[in-house]
């Protein structure tokens, strides 16, 4: 039996999720607190799945950067003025690239112990990420180094194995004998696919729109997002954008002589998404998706891009389920190297794999992703009347998430 932590849920469904667009780095949302985020998602979903929030008895939310100066309050404040009652607690979760899938699984805990409906946010502004200094509490000495830096930048590098994000990625592409032309390759379909995906209006059935809004909340200060001059809603994600093999090609490599460059790697935007985790029984009308199984796993740190693969393996291992019987799949690309890696470990068909174009196109809001992993591949499975999916992604200090989902209204 292999090692890691597997979960199985029994009774437990996503009634609905929500996501907001996601923006580009500086875009339209660049100012906006990740809580303004949140609270506009966790209000959308509850409104969307016809929900009185004072249902929710459980609030989980994960935010990873610290961006703004309330950040320590970033799941009471989401819970509270999306309208849950005062009683309900919140509990902030953090698990980097996977918080997403681990909000839901969260959710999903908190039904076995015996809640009744959780709601499940995960909000991350990429724009808003500090430059910080920790050595200075202490005032600064004459002609000391100040030692500001940026703390987006600098959270990319692990200094246990004292390399960054794009580094890990190289030694898969060498691992595993992967080119840069396979990795540009792999990253022009992932653009044509989401590009494919937001004109013709289907990821748009996911996304409520953010524009200029108050949030009040009786007793207390009002909040809201206040958007650019000139910006009156953002409506659709900003990345994808048509492009080219030859474009991709004449990017510089990120690493002298690797395969990563800004064109084959995930895009840094802004975003926020939330679900509704409840039991399957009380649902009045057919749920977005049956939660099944999650499991989580760690790797060593400079393979960290790998880790969907043996927590892929973990959850089949122990749920029973071949992954013939895996209709589609979505991998989280934080680099085109890693997917591609992943993909071959595990041997999957590419044609089951990030059908609706990935991060790479879409960007990775850290906290978000894995919410629209499992939105995005919900509504795949609903579509194409496939049975079973798995979402997963690599975690930052080495780790693998993936969880199990099944479409409610699957016909054999």
């Amino acid at each position: 039996m292999s090692s890691g932590q597997y979960s199985a849920f029994e009774d437990v469904a996503i009634l609905e999720a929500v996501r907001t667009p996601w923006s580009d780095l500086n875009g339209p949302l660049a100012q906006v607190s990740p809580i303004d985020l949140g609270i506009r998602v966790g209000r959308a979903v509850l409104a969307r799945a016809g929900l009185d929030p004072t249902a929710v008895d459980g609030v989980f939310a994960g935010s990873m950067a610290q961006a703004s100066f309330d950040a320590y309050m970033l799941p009471r404040h989401i819970g509270l003025y999306s309208g849950v009652p005062q009683q309900v607690p919140a509990l902030a979760v953090q698990r980097i690239c996977g918080t997403g899938l681990e909000l839901l699984r969260q959710g999903a805990m908190h039904l076995q112990s015996g809640g009744q409906l959780a709601l499940c946010v995960g909000s991350e502004s990429m724009s808003r990420n500090p430059i910080a200094a920790y050595e200075h509490r202490a005032g600064f000495r004459l002609g000391a180094s100040v030692g500001f830096k940026d703390f987006l930048w600098e959270a990319l590098f692990d200094p246990a194995p004292g390399m960054d994000m794009i580094a890990t990625a190289e030694r898969l592409a060498v691992e595993y004998g992967i080119s840069r032309a396979q990795v540009d390759a792999y990253a022009l379909g992932s653009h044509q696919r989401a590009l494919q995906a937001r004109d013709s209006g289907w990821l748009g059935e996911e996304i409520v729109a953010v524009g200029n809004e108050r949030f009040e909340l009786d007793g207390y200060q009002a909040r809201g997002i206040q958007l650019p001059r000139r910006v009156v809603e953002l409506a659709q994600d900003s990345h994808p954008r048509p492009t080219d093999a030859e474009a991709l090609a004449r990017l510089s490599a990120i690493h002298p002589g690797g395969v990563q460059t800004a064109g084959n790697s995930c895009a840094v935007v802004d975003g926020a998404a939330a679900a509704l985790v409840g039991r399957a029984c009380d649902c009045t009308r057919p749920p977005l998706a049956l939660l099944r199984t999650a499991s989580v796993i760690g790797v060593a740190p400079e393979r960290m891009g790998i880790g969907p693969a043996p927590a892929i393996g973990l959850l089949l291992e122990r749920s029973g389920l071949r992954l013939e019987e895996i209709g589609l799949l979505e991998i989280n690309e934080a680099q085109g190297a890693q997917v591609l890696a992943v993909s071959q470990a595990l041997g999957l068909d590419p044609a089951r794999l990030n059908q609706r174009g990935g991060s790479i196109a879409l960007g990775h809001p850290l906290a978000a992703t894995g919410l629209r992993l499992v939105m995005t591949l919900a509504r795949q499975l609903r579509d194409a009347n496939l049975r079973y999916g798995i979402a997963a992604a690599c975690i930052g200090g080495g780790q693998g998430m993936a969880m199990l989902i099944e479409n409610p209204g699957y016909q054999a």
